[in-house]
């Protein structure tokens, strides 16, 4: 179990605030990380459970979508304990509209924080980690990073270009010693989720065709997360995990 142990490790987690970014920090904290947590609110809570895990943990508040802020935020993570050893690109939005009717600041506010806050603040943390000579980077994609979707081009242009962000910083930084996956949920129970959730017909539909006969939570997010952040997968690079209950399957 070596393999997976992350002490002394340091991991930036965005939009760490609760969902799956707080699930995730926890299993990374469970494994011995202390975690960087940057959220567009408080991280308070997340902060407050990973410290009962008996790590350490700092909380900065940004707004990702002010590119100019990025490299302060990523001088403050690495003002914790001087290394990022892990960043976590999870902090995402969604809008929700037909594709006709779909404006174009909704488009572009989607692409902005899923695909290019996900690829300048790889790029930051991915200098650190090339001079380190080793380093994690993991983002958040989708199952609609394979499919289309219904009401959420925006998104489902985003996540897509997630996986294809994955595919080549992989080919770049592989030879440097560095690990770039990404990890695909299916139906989870989160926030963005809720309005799915509410739709009782919608609801029972989706999750007759998950396999597993249930939507995943946060929790079900920390073995994949602890897995790509662990030297259990240091020949693991450019890779899409669908953590989805069996959806992709179906």
């Amino acid at each position: 179990m070596k393999a997976f142990d992350l002490s002394g490790k340091v991991a930036l987690v965005t939009g760490a605030s609760g969902g799956l970014g707080q699930g995730m920090a926890l299993g990374l904290a469970e494994a011995g990380a202390d975690i960087v947590c940057v959220s567009y609110s408080s991280s308070d809570d997340t902060v407050r459970k990973v410290r009962d895990l008996g790590r350490e943990a700092h909380s900065i508040e940004a707004d990702l979508s002010q590119h100019d802020r990025l490299e302060d935020v990523v001088k403050q993570a690495l003002a914790f304990k001087g290394h990022i050893d892990i960043l976590v690109n999870n902090a995402g939005i969604i809008r929700r509209t037909p594709a006709v009717d779909h404006a174009w600041k909704d488009f572009a506010d989607v692409i902005d924080i899923n695909l290019e806050t996900v690829f300048y603040l790889s790029q930051l943390v991915g200098r650190h980690m090339i001079e380190r000579g080793s380093g994690k980077i993991i983002s958040v994609a989708s199952m609609l990073s394979y499919q289309g979707g219904i009401n959420v081009p925006g998104y489902t242009a985003s996540k897509h270009g997630v996986a294809g962000i994955t595919k080549a910083l992989a080919n770049e930084w592989a030879s440097k010693g560095i690990q770039i996956n990404a990890i695909a949920p299916g139906y989870m129970m989160t926030d963005n989720t809720a309005p799915i959730v509410a739709d009782q017909a919608r609801f029972d539909a989706i999750t007759e065709r998950i396999p597993a006969g249930r939507w995943g939570k946060a929790e079900d997010m920390q073995g994949p997360v602890v897995f790509l952040a662990s030297e259990a997968s240091d020949y693991l690079n450019g890779h899409i995990l669908c953590v989805d209950g069996g959806w992709m399957a179906r």
